[in-house]
Order: structure tokens, then sequence, then C-alpha cells
């Protein structure tokens, strides 16, 4: 086996491992995919052969992710109405003594609070409280001492835990009212909806100035919430539509597919004490493409309206 073969082994082995850290900084499958792969050509082409693998490739994705977010947070604060992390389906590194970390790291809520920190205070929180990294690594990584990384740790777990969501604690409990939540929204049932939902739920969307956009992106408390779900569900009908359940950032939700099985949207739910939290929506179709083919907001709506017009007496 060659030098080059066996480097490629190594990094294929560490692949999920670095996707996941860059999808935490960056909010972004093709940009973490992106840094993944640059960290592999400046691997490949620094000759190095690092006491650790893990260690030193995962100081090369930090660095490049870095360098990507400084950029992107400018981007982001222009970005037209809410702005969202893109709909995972599914985390590639597992990592079972670690299982809660990296679940809770993933879901919505959690990405939304990390985009609130410093890019050094996001890196040094990724990689030491939610994969497990040592801080002399750590300073490593992120070009500081310990003892700064130490108060960048703490500065960052405190932001953390005063906007942490809650989550159900029972994960079947969980999906259950999950799978009666969808339900209810596929069937246009208001007054379920309306027992489902927390009084003081928000619902956002978003679109990105692209996709379909319901009002100005946000709505709050239990009528307009169930309302507008049901007129989604209504419109989604009205094009052949489903709604796919899937866990979107290890959290319960749903993909809005055409009847092509075209991608429209993804939907996410925070659930606790029983009730939906929050729901949250994507329909930029910049942010879906990694999860098929991908369907064109206003192609859609342009459908329904059709349909409608088609159905009405003359």
């Amino acid at each position: 086996m060659t030098a080059t073969t066996a480097r490629s082994e190594q990094f294929e082995e560490l692949r999920p491992l670095l996707f996941s850290i860059a999808y935490r900084l960056l909010g972004s499958v093709g940009e973490a995919e992106d840094a993944v792969q640059e960290t592999w050509l400046r691997w490949d082409a620094s000759g190095v052969e690092p006491v650790s693998a893990r260690a030193y490739l995962s100081t090369v994705v930090t660095r490049v992710a870095l360098d990507v977010l400084r950029s992107a947070r400018v981007q982001r604060q222009e970005y037209p109405g809410p702005w969202f992390p893109e709909p995972l389906l599914e985390d590639p590194y597992s990592e079972p003594e670690r299982a809660a970390q990296l679940a809770d790291s993933l879901s919505t809520a959690a990405l939304l609070l990390l985009e609130r920190l410093s890019p050094l205070e996001r890196a040094v929180f990724v990689l030491h409280d939610v994969f497990g990294f040592g801080f002399d690594d750590v300073a490593s990584a992120v070009g500081r001492t310990e003892a700064a990384c130490r108060q960048l740790a703490s500065r960052a777990r405190r932001h953390m835990e005063d906007g942490r969501p809650r989550f159900e604690a029972d994960r079947r409990e969980r999906s259950e009212l999950a799978a009666r939540f969808f339900d209810a929204m596929r069937h246009g049932d208001l007054d379920s909806l309306r027992e489902l939902l927390a009084a003081d739920v928000q619902m956002a969307a978003d679109a990105g100035g692209k996709g379909p956009l319901w009002g100005k992106g946000r709505f709050f408390g239990v009528e307009k919430v169930a309302r507008i779900l049901a007129v989604m569900a209504s419109m989604l009908d009205e094009v052949d539509g489903t709604l796919d359940e899937r866990d979107i950032n290890a959290q319960p939700g749903a993909l809005l597919t055409d009847g092509a099985g075209r991608v429209g949207g993804s939907i996410s739910l925070d659930i606790a004490d029983g009730r939906v939290q929050a729901i949250r929506s994507v329909t930029n179709p910049d942010k879906l493409g990694h999860l098929g083919q991908v369907a064109e907001g206003a192609s859609l709506l342009r459908e329904v309206m059709r349909r409608r017009r088609t159905r009405s007496p003359e």
C-alpha cells in the first residue's frame, strides 16, 4: 500500500467527523462538504504525516470553516427574512458516548444559538463541548492559548445555556406527538392542531427571497399558526404533494414534496411539555438541493392557482 493510498483511507475514515464539525460551524451542507474537500487537498499537498490524523485534520477543517464563517456572517446579516441552517436528515458521524451532545448540537434551535457566538467561540464550543477535543488540540486549531480557549468555552457555554431549547425527553412520546401533528396538518384539522400547539408557539420560514413565503415569514400564537399550517397543507394537496415525515436535524420534521417527488421545503418541530413549541420551515431552493430534485416554489404556486381557476365555475 502506498503512502498516498494509506493517507486517503485515513481521510475517508475521518470524513464523517470532519463534515460534522464543519456543518455545525457553517450551517450549510454544501459549504461543509467544500471545507472537507479543501482539507483533503491541503493535507495531500502538504506531505505532513501527523501523529494524530484525527487532531490534525480537525484542526485544518476548523481553520477552513472559520475563514468561510467570517465572510458568511456578513452575508447572513443581509439575508432577506429569517435565516435557518440547511436541513440535514442524518448526521454521518456517530459516537455513542457523546450521542446526547451530538444530537442536541445538531438541532436547528442549537445551530441558531451558535450563530450568535463569535467565530472563535463557536469553534471552541463545537470542538470541546460537542466533540470532546482537549483544550490543547482546540488551542492548536484556533490559534489561541489553552487559557484563552477555556475562557472562550466558558463564555460560549453561558450563551448556549441561557438560550438552550427544551426538548421532549422521551423520544417515543415526541415521535408520537409529531405523527399526530402531521396527521392533523394533512387533514386541515384545526381543532387537533390547536390542541397540539403550545400557547406561545412560534412559526418561521426561511425563503431567502426565492421560495414560497407565508406572510412576513413569522407567526405567533395558536390560532394564526394553526390556520397557516392548514393553508399550507391544502396547497400541498392541490399539487398532489406529500408530507414525508423525517427527522430534520435530529428533531421531528417532514419534507414537503410535489406530485413528482421534488422537494419544495422542510418543516422541523421543537417539542417540549407535550406540545409543539416552535415550527421552522425552509423553502429557499438554494438550501434544498442536497435533499433531491428541487421543486421551484414559484412554479408550485402557479400550479395551485391554475388548478383553482380550472375548478372555478365559468
